[in-house]
């Protein structure tokens, strides 16, 4: 392959085209994966109760209601390996509302919903607004990335974290969930990318995802013991460790600043127009998102220049 035909397909237009057909794989990844996450969760918890011995032991219970109770658990977890199977590539795309299969036409990234005007084309149901939207933002982020890094191979690894990214935002904006599905390969990959020399010096990215994790658990701990309340979820320290494992240790505090100051006004505008969730509070995850790529795109000579560090 020439060097033109190289930097050709990882050019902001090839990036941005393949951004969109990503958007399209991450639409089916928010909706599915917390839904086969509690699914999983429910299994596990029906085969656990249904251990009449353990519950008569932990919970103090007479032999007599601790069967009773093992036994509607085991109902439970036939009831739920009846369902039918439920995975990130089955079964096809469908509408929500009536089950319609989407064909090939209608799943194209962007164009199939333009075309369908928005709804379904069997019952005519509104397609939400969040799906092409959510494409677009990819493959605008996959074209900005190329045109940031250039056309290098190293620009792939950045396409990839900036997707986990905002699969974990759209996820723990509708879910408060942040799954270790992603976070956990998504800090790994990181690692790896240092160690190979791809990114950050390794012993920024390591120094980066102790920081990273160690800093959100100790205000987790000392906001708990002033309170007695969880401020976050172990999900937010994993999420700030793969960031730091990206981006580098001196990158912590300005995400950090950036994701509670904006994170503020953005509870404060829902509270005051009663659009906070039941519990009153907005998740992390998504601002801590925010702040990783605001760091990205910046640089890091210039997020510490504005905080007059440089």
């Amino acid at each position: 392959m020439s060097s033109a035909e190289f930097e050709f397909l990882l050019s902001p237009y090839v990036l941005g085209l393949l951004g969109l057909c990503v958007g399209s794989f991450l639409n089916v990844v928010v909706h599915r994966l917390p839904l086969m996450m509690e699914r999983q969760w429910l299994q596990d918890a029906a085969q656990t109760l249904g251990d009449a011995e353990a519950l008569g032991r932990v919970a103090q219970l007479p032999m007599t209601e601790a069967d009773k109770l093992a036994q509607s658990a085991s109902k439970l977890g036939e009831q739920l390996e009846k369902l039918p199977a439920l995975g990130i590539a089955m079964p096809r795309s469908r509408c929500p509302h009536c089950a319609h299969a989407l064909a090939w036409h209608e799943n194209l990234p962007l164009l199939g919903w333009l075309r369908l005007g928005g709804k379904c084309s069997a019952c005519k149901a509104p397609i939400a607004k969040r799906y092409p939207l959510i494409e677009l933002a990819t493959g605008l982020m996959f074209a900005a990335l190329s045109w940031h890094f250039g056309p290098q191979p190293t620009t792939l690894l950045w396409c990839g974290f900036a997707a986990a990214l905002l699969a974990l935002a759209a996820i723990d904006w509708d879910t408060t969930l942040l799954p270790d599905a992603i976070n956990q390969p998504l800090l790994w990959a990181g690692l790896a990318a240092a160690l190979l020399g791809l990114t950050i010096p390794l012993t920024a990215s390591l120094t980066g995802a102790l920081v990273g994790y160690l800093s959100l658990w100790s205000i987790y701990w000392l906001f708990k013991l002033l309170t007695g309340k969880e401020g976050m979820g172990y999900g937010d320290f994993k999420l700030l460790a793969a960031l730091g494992a990206w981006l580098g240790w001196q990158m912590i505090l300005p995400i950090v600043l950036g994701a509670s100051l904006i994170g503020a006004i953005v509870g404060i505008a829902m509270k005051m127009n009663a659009q906070l969730r039941e519990g009153r509070y907005v998740p992390f995850g998504p601002f801590l998102a925010g702040g990783g790529f605001v760091v990205l795109f910046a640089g890091p000579e210039r997020v510490l220049g504005w905080l007059g560090w440089a």
